[in-house]
């Protein structure tokens, strides 16, 4: 730090290139923050890569004392390869222009880049303001205009808003997700007149908080009006010679379209282009990265053998770089006159040596606390300590009490360093590195440098709605000409939405067609009744006959199955029940501590999920709990704190599962988060010895061992518990047939916890019976990305461009080869291919030392690309590896692919998994089945919605048994889940001799002849208008539609008053239902009320009804009632059955 101190001092004189050496760790940060501080004028600093960016970014606003005055703004490049086909994603071009936007105005702060984003090329200065434009509240808006407006800025239409650069109108509501913002808006017109601008949630789609005005930046880096589509296509021809014609670029964009691939050629929609330094004001000073010329030449090289590469490719025009970048001759020249300073730290981070003067810690070192205490003992400098959880902190802060030290928690750096502040102190903050520096007196020690580790900092989203019976029973994925089946009619073909005239009214219809070319149009108020068929093949799938008896022999044949299937479940359900679980305690103090040292924020799916689990441990029945989530969204933190709870209570908690490898991450995860915890763990797998493997079930046998964590070497008859109270399976579905039967009975005497991302669909059958409980995690964590996913043919030039892609970005690759036989054979391939990485070897054959070496240097970023089997299916987290390739992605089945697909993408950059297969003629249909699933649903939380998947892909006979899968076949995997629920509760309240049959359940018809649709001027969208209709006849209390309308009025507006009584007969529908009434129908002059025989209507009311009607109520019949009475308009007949309903519910 002296040498900073000696080479800079706020007025010293900064007119000649400068070198600052000697800068240690996190001083870098505090020296650049400290310049700018003293400059009235820009700092620009240039790091090598994306990854020295964003550590110096972090320390960066660690230390820097105002954000307002001195802002902090980085300008990343597009995260591509040089002349990538893959665009950049929204959210990398949306930062990129916020940063733009703000460049011309930044007087003085602080402008963080890269060698890459320097030598890219950027449109004019001029382009972003000219191109930018304020909406705020009180202003004249026509739709139209705006919509042309937001088209030409290069914004998307789309139905629904969820990324930036998106735009949807839906009359009087347009939804924007503006480039350069965080959040999407809602906007309200009355008329023409900007009522409203509101915040919305992308997720749950619903608005919040208002604003007074937002900035709309231009949606893309280039203009996309007409002008500049003219200009593009006279720049083409001037640089392409032939038939601009023959070129898919240039046909669309004639076209007034924008095709993928359209960023390679951006700078034709300019005259010139602009490099960084046209942005920046003249007076900025320049910070550069040790060996910046060099970082500039390899990244020169780089874009050459990139344009070089894509010249070969006969259908691509690549321009020469010169036009997309700035050659090092040209970034030398222009720094050549700006005043500059070269960093000259020597790199720490990648080496095991400690930093000069710095605390260190060895890394994995059992006790990081008693080094932080030895050194705090002997320090003659005033410390800071600073964790990224305050999990951690809290932590620390109990060690240090507990030895006399007593820490003062601080908001950051700036509370700490002033005069007078704490001789100790703890924050919480993002900093990798510290720093000594002596001529303040003060050090800073960070998490990383303590526990050789780096917390991941998620924050808390928005709860998911989703539930497991949700997922099956929607309509989200239906398409026209899908398989659907209708309870009273059976599988037809949907057609789509069709308005019609019925009578004097327009209603909207679905449509389905079944045998014969016969159709049936179903009311939108009874698609409750309908459903996606899942079965086998949908190719395949039944097509019944409207009046015939074959459906209705169909649905008794399926419910004297179900009957059968329900007994079992019944009876499982019977001998947990009898056998009374221990009801644990939760030890509240202690759980609330051992919650805190969690380094991640929970999000609400995973509060719920935990919630859940702590209840059934409460509880006095054995708990069965599966709790599902993708990989990656905190499955395991549940695990940890379940068992935290069964071991306070003298319980012994077992770990199952499936591989050695997930045995050992495990082991680590547990040590790590019991490390201050009085709890004995050991692991039982073949990487301990057959001594120590006897000494760990010994411990098992006498109690002295609180938690086993192993494989299937748990379940051998050897193994025996002195008393297990908590069973934790992790990947059920790995695990071979005995094992499954040895769990069945651990299941009736212990709790059970199963974990999975995606259920088996023989649990998943348990699970939407009620016979075992779920708890579904869908909710991401903050800043996770959905993967992209290719199918692609195998080539060499893709493997290179998608391995490159993500080294030179910082990343690892997984290439997934499951043939031992050829790995090495592979690997050496590779290497030839791509000479740039660093390669290593893991397959399940290795010894097993060595392959928990291999695990931990790709960790540790030893090496950039793994050539692996499926070993990493489970087990391996490696938030840093964002590109996976799998070799002969055909021959793995679907939840495997779903799992190996999940070894990437954790944490917020894109990640891609490419499935590789030979060519498309040589895999099996079925194999191109699991392909297109496992490639359409990229979603975030989609390891639910695969278990469905599989029953269409691999048929129900070999996951639920031939006999059950002949029903699911015959009546679709969603109607047999509602038929076994109604049989379970329905056999559970017979004598064991009474002959079972389904009961139908009310059917309640409402007909007040009115119009019942959304208009297409109010949803355009068909899909949007299915969904919409099908939530709401789902609905299943007055509290949901109501909820429902809310939300309608939200996302579309006002509802017209068409739309009005698809709501209003709808609740109707949910009361008359409750009353047991089958059938109301009413006209202008009157109508009919019609019961049910089993209706359990107080006579009493019904009564009162008729006589207080003066005559224009009175019964025909037992269950039938007459109305007389004039009821012209709409909301009379709404009105009036209201009323009505209300009195016999016995409503004051």
């Amino acid at each position: 730090m002296r040498a900073l101190r000696d080479k800079f001092k706020p007025n010293s004189d900064l007119t000649q290139t400068t070198r600052w050496s000697e800068l240690y760790g996190s001083a870098e940060g505090f020296g650049i923050t400290r310049l700018a501080d003293s400059l009235e004028k820009p700092v620009v600093v240039i790091a090598n890569n994306s990854r020295r960016m964003k550590l110096l970014q972090e320390e960066i606003a660690f230390f820097i004392r105002d954000h307002s005055t001195a802002p902090l703004l980085s300008l990343s490049d597009w995260e591509c390869l040089p002349y990538d086909v893959v665009s950049p994603q929204p959210e990398v071009i949306s930062d990129r222009l916020r940063t733009l936007a703000q460049i011309p105005h930044l007087e003085r702060g602080i402008l963080l880049s890269t060698v890459p984003a320097l030598m890219q090329r950027l449109p004019p200065s001029e382009y972003i303001s000219g191109h930018s434009f304020f909406l705020e509240t009180g202003q004249i808006v026509d739709p139209e205009n705006l919509r042309i407006r937001l088209q030409e800025a290069g914004y998307l239409a789309v139905s629904q808003v969820l990324c930036q650069g998106e735009y949807a109108i839906r009359g009087g509501v347009i939804d924007i997700y503006p480039m350069g913002s965080s959040e999407p808006f809602r906007l309200d017109l009355f008329g023409n007149q900007l009522e409203t601008i509101r915040l919305f949630d992308p997720t749950s789609q619903r608005s919040s908080e208002t604003r007074n005005s937002i900035e709309l930046l231009p949606g893309r880096e280039y203009p996309t009006d007409r002008d500049a589509i003219n200009r593009f296509r006279a720049n083409f021809r001037r640089q392409f010679e032939g038939d601009p014609q023959k070129h898919l670029v240039y046909r669309e964009i004639s076209k007034g379209n924008l095709p993928a691939g359209l960023d390679c050629f951006w700078p034709l929609f300019y005259s010139q282009t602009d490099t960084l330094f046209e942005h920046l004001p003249c007076n900025a000073t320049w910070i550069l990265d040790k060996d910046f010329r060099d970082s500039v030449d390899k990244h020169w090289a780089a874009i050459a053998d990139r344009h070089t590469l894509a010249c070969l490719v006969p259908e691509r025009l690549p321009l020469p770089p010169e036009q997309l970048y700035a050659a090092p001759t040209e970034i030398i020249q222009r720094l050549d006159d700006e005043v500059k300073i070269v960093l000259g730290t020597e790199e720490h981070e990648q080496s095991e040596r400690p930093i000069p003067g710095t605390f260190w810690v060895e890394p994995r070192s059992s006790e990081p606390y008693q080094a932080v205490i030895k050194h705090l003992q002997h320090t003659r400098y005033k410390t800071l300590l600073a964790f990224e959880s305050l999990g951690r902190q809290d932590i620390i802060n109990e060690v240090l009490r507990g030895r006399d030290m007593c820490p003062t928690e601080v908001d950051g750096w700036i509370e700490f360093s002033n005069k007078g502040g704490p001789h100790l102190a703890t924050t919480t903050c993002r900093i990798e590195r510290g720093a000594v520096f002596q001529d303040l007196g003060l050090e800073v020690i960070t998490e990383t440098q303590i526990f050789g580790e780096r917390a991941t900092h998620t924050s808390r989203r928005t709860a998911s709605s989703r539930n497991p019976e949700s997922i099956i029973k929607s309509l989200a994925e239906l398409k026209v000409d899908d398989p659907v089946v209708h309870e009273d009619h059976g599988v037809g073909r949907y057609r789509g939405l069709k308005i019609m005239r019925i009578l004097e009214h327009e209603s909207e219809l679905m449509v389905v067609d079944y045998q014969g070319d016969d159709k049936l149009y179903v009311p939108i108020l009874n698609l409750h009744l309908v459903s996606r068929y899942l079965g086998g093949d949908p190719e395949t799938a039944p097509l019944h006959k409207l009046g015939s008896e074959q459906w209705a022999r169909v649905k008794d044949r399926a419910a004297k199955r179900t009957r059968d299937t329900a007994a079992e479940l019944l009876e499982i359900q019977a001998i947990r029940a009898s056998r009374a679980g221990a009801t644990l305690a939760i030890p509240t103090q202690e759980y609330s501590k051992f919650v805190s040292t969690f380094v991640h924020e929970e999000t609400p799916d995973q509060i719920t999920a935990m919630e859940d689990v702590l209840n059934d441990l409460v509880s006095d029945r054995p708990m069965d709990r599966l709790v599902c989530g993708d990989v990656g969204f905190g499955k395991t933190e549940i695990a940890l704190r379940a068992a935290f709870v069964a071991v306070h209570n003298g319980k012994q908690v077992a770990l199952l599962v499936p591989t050695t490898l997930l045995a050992q991450q495990h082991f680590d995860t547990f040590l790590d988060r019991f490390s201050n915890q009085p709890v004995s763990i050991r692991c039982v797998s073949r990487l301990q010895t057959n001594k120590e493997v006897e000494k760990t079930l010994d411990s098992l046998r006498n109690a002295s061992l609180d938690i086993v964590i192993g494989t299937h070497r748990l379940l051998q008859p050897d193994v025996s518990f002195k008393d297990l109270g908590l069973l934790i399976i992790d990947e059920e579905h790995r695990f071979g047939v005995r094992q499954k039967e040895h769990i069945k009975k651990l299941r009736q005497v212990v709790d059970i916890l199963t974990l999975t991302a995606t259920p088996i669909p023989r649990t998943l059958n348990f699970t939407m019976t009620g016979v075992r409980d779920i708890s579904l995690i869908a909710t991401p964590p903050e800043q996770r990305v959905a993967i992209k996913t290719f199918i692609r043919i195998k080539h060499d030039g893709l493997i290179r461009e998608a391995c490159l892609r993500e080294i030179n970005r910082g990343g690892q690759v997984f290439f997934l080869h499951n043939q031992v036989r050829s790995i090495e054979r592979v690997r050496d391939e590779l290497q030839i291919l791509v000479p740039e990485a660093t390669i290593g070897i893991a397959h399940g054959q290795m010894p097993e030392s060595e392959l928990e070496v291999v695990m931990r240097n790709f960790q540790q970023q030893r090496f950039n690309l793994m050539v692996c089997s499926t070993i990493i299916e489970s087990g391996i987290d490696i938030p840093n590896a964002n590109t996976i390739l799998i070799d002969r992605a055909d021959r793995l089945g679907l939840a495997q692919l779903h799992q190996i697909r999940g070894r990437v993408g954790r944490s917020h950059r894109q990640a891609f998994a490419y499935l590789l297969i030979p060519d498309e003629i040589a895999i099996t249909k079925n194999a191109t089945k699991r392909l297109d699933a496992i490639a359409s649903l990229e979603g975030l939380g989609a390891g639910f919605a695969l278990a469905s998947h599989d029953l269409e892909i691999r048929g129900a006979g070999e996951l639920l048994g031939e006999e059950q899968s002949g029903t699911i076949d015959d009546i679709g995997f969603s109607l047999y889940a509602d038929y076994l629920n109604r049989a379970i509760r329905d056999l559970a309240k017979l004598p064991a001799d009474t002959k079972f049959t389904l009961d139908e359940q009310i059917r309640t018809e409402v007909d007040l002849d009115l119009p019942i649709l959304f208009p297409d001027s109010y949803l355009p969208d068909v899909h949007a208008r299915l969904l919409l209709y099908k939530r709401i006849a789902s609905a299943e209390t007055t509290e949901d539609l109501y909820d429902l309308q809310l939300e309608t009025l939200d996302r579309f507006g006002l509802l017209p008053e068409v739309a009005k009584s698809v709501f209003a007969i709808s609740d109707i529908k949910l009361t008359a239902t409750s009353l047991g009434i089958e059938k109301i129908q009413l006209g202008d002059n009157g109508g009919v009320v019609r019961f049910s025989e089993h209706t359990a209507l107080d006579p009493i009311l019904l009564v009162d009804l008729i006589e207080s009607s003066d005559g224009e109520i009175h019964m025909r019949g037992a269950y039938t009632l007459n109305i007389i009475a004039s009821l012209p308009l709409p909301q009379d007949k709404i009105a009036y059955i209201k009323h009505l309903l209300a009195t016999l519910r016995g409503d004051p």
